[in-house]
């Protein structure tokens, strides 16, 4: 079995290389320009050294905490992603089972393979909704009046997509959803028989919430015209939670709590749109210092390993996401995978906290 030999997220990528398609691994995997970003997520965290203490006792250990007011089993959710199912058929469904078995809370991406109101019932509860500005905003805030009556309690409004970014490996395989069929892409499905029957047998994967007449999206589209007003319609209209990812400006971040924001997420998307953006774990103690120390922050991107995790957490945020190692152990092992990657990340979290000397978070 596959899932037996994922112990951390750097096996689950190289399984998940060995059985992807070349096109949806590198659509998965890939970052911005020369891709300096996803290094320098790396290099930032990497870089934060946690200090062992001794002689405490360490016995009881939990890793329970709170997050928008909701219970958690763990201080680690699932961040939005668009086409999970490219890793494998019913990727979605998988990620939203994982979210009610864990009590954490899924984003669900504007680009999901699966429509808002089976993933949110499927993940009892347990689901955000990620919102995407694009065009004039007709489209969007349809999409916002449908979340609220699938349930949602809280959504996120994703804004470091004025435009959706180059990324050279994308272009490199001609990837585009749907899929342009060419000569290259016929043959990189070939040498990857598994996958592509399996997903043949499923059904191509499609941007499930604009399979309805009147929810029309294009991927490519412009985002560019969103501004501070269009916060404030969606401030107004949204009476849930309402999160903003994307922040790494800590002035854009003390606006947005004016402005009534209930969490700010600090993402540079995975590296995946500007290149040059600073790691999120390097603004984090400079967002703290300007919100206080009560204000709900959340992070994403470059996290691997449940020392991450605590590094993050200690750093300063409240919560972490996790996102593309999650489609890796997906595409590596399936379901059982994607359970192996995530009891091990619980399992290197408990052990760092116990050589740091912490019981809780």
């Amino acid at each position: 079995m596959f899932s037996r030999r994922i112990h951390t997220a750097e096996d689950a990528r190289r399984l998940a290389k060995k059985r992807l398609p070349w096109m949806v691994f590198d659509y998965i995997d890939g970052a911005a320009g020369d891709e300096g970003g996803a290094r320098r997520n790396r290099a930032a965290l990497n870089g934060i050294t946690l200090t062992p203490r001794i002689l405490k006792d360490v016995s009881a250990r939990t890793l329970a905490t709170t997050v928008l007011g909701a219970q958690a089993h763990v201080p680690f959710g699932i961040a939005p992603m668009g086409m999970c199912n490219l890793s494998a058929p019913g990727a979605d469904l998988m990620l939203a089972r994982l979210a009610a078995r864990h009590r954490v809370p899924l984003g669900v991406s504007t680009v999901a393979s699966t429509p808002m109101e089976r993933m949110i019932e499927v993940a009892e509860g347990n689901a955000w909704f990620q919102l995407y500005f694009s065009g004039d905003g007709e489209g969007t805030f349809k999409l916002v009046d449908r979340a609220r009556a699938a349930g949602y309690r809280t959504l996120i409004l994703t804004v470091d997509v004025p435009e959706v970014a180059r990324r050279p490996r994308e272009l490199r395989h001609g990837f585009q959803m749907p899929f342009r069929m060419g000569p290259r892409q016929i043959f990189d499905f070939a040498m990857h028989p598994r996958w592509s029957l399996a997903t043949l047998l499923a059904g191509r994967p499609e941007m499930a919430n604009f399979t309805m007449p009147g929810f029309d999206f294009d991927r490519t589209e412009s985002r560019a015209k969103a501004n501070w007003d269009t916060l404030k319609d969606l401030r107004a209209r949204w009476p849930g939670q309402l999160v903003v990812k994307g922040v790494l400006d800590p002035q854009d971040a003390k606006r947005l709590q004016e402005q009534g924001v209930d969490a700010i997420q600090l993402s540079n998307h995975g590296a995946r749109q500007l290149s040059s953006a600073p790691s999120p774990i390097d603004v984090l103690p400079a967002m703290r210092d300007t919100l206080g120390g009560s204000y709900p922050l959340f992070l994403d991107s470059g996290i691997r390993s449940g020392e991450d995790i605590l590094r993050a957490l200690l750093t300063g945020a409240d919560f972490v996401f996790l996102g593309r190692i999650l489609q890796f152990a997906i595409a590596a092992g399936g379901e059982a995978g994607l359970q192996q990657l995530w009891h091990g990340l619980e399992a290197e979290l408990r052990g760092a906290m116990a050589m740091l000397g912490l019981t809780h978070l």
